[in-house]
């Protein structure tokens, strides 16, 4: 490189080589980022760690305009750029499912089965209770209608015990946070 004496500026040989920082104060980037330049092919070096400037420089920027890639790499690029895209929307989806279930404001289906399940269970045992508890009422009845009538009333009584219950996030907070609990433990080694 020499400098031309009309206004102070440098020509350039084809032959200069530069070292590494210099290239990279050059072209506005990182020394780390010149040495990922180097190692994906984008620039050239002579040997030694020294880059030719002149054709290094027109590399750079037809690599940033995009002439460098083939059709092929323009393709895998943008598939690239889709998928990962397409990991962070769903990361993202994800973890608004999480804080949702954490407000309590989902509940995964799993946890309402449960939940069903266990109503359901009791519901049945309390149905199953019911001719026991019955049984020494209806024994002393003259008559099949005051036999129907304790039958109709205690069922009546029962279906008010269940007409009470009421959603309760509290079941579905415990359930979710044993999960997290689960979670959280780390596997243990089988050694």
């Amino acid at each position: 490189m020499s400098e031309t004496p009309e206004k102070g500026l440098l020509e350039i040989d084809e032959e200069d080589a530069v070292s590494t920082k210099t290239f990279a104060q050059t072209i506005g980037v990182t020394v780390r980022r010149v040495q990922q330049m180097i190692q994906d092919g984008t620039v050239k070096t002579s040997g030694k760690g020294r880059l030719p400037l002149f054709d290094n420089v027109q590399r750079y920027v037809s690599f940033m305009t995009g002439n460098m890639m083939t059709e092929e790499e323009r393709k895998i690029e943008k598939g690239r750029r889709t998928a990962e895209t397409k990991l962070k929307v769903a990361k993202a989806e994800r973890a608004m499912l999480e804080l949702n279930e954490l407000k309590g404001k989902m509940h995964r289906s799993e946890d309402v089965e449960a939940l069903t399940q266990d109503m359901c269970d009791t519901i049945r045992n309390t149905l199953l209770g019911l001719p026991g508890r019955l049984a020494t009422e209806v024994a002393v009845c003259d008559n099949p209608e005051e036999c129907s009538v304790l039958i109709k009333d205690a069922v009546s009584e029962l279906l008010d015990e269940l007409s009470q219950y009421r959603y309760d996030p509290a079941k579905y907070e415990e359930r979710v946070r044993e999960r997290e609990k689960l979670d959280e433990k780390p596997e243990d080694d089988d050694e």
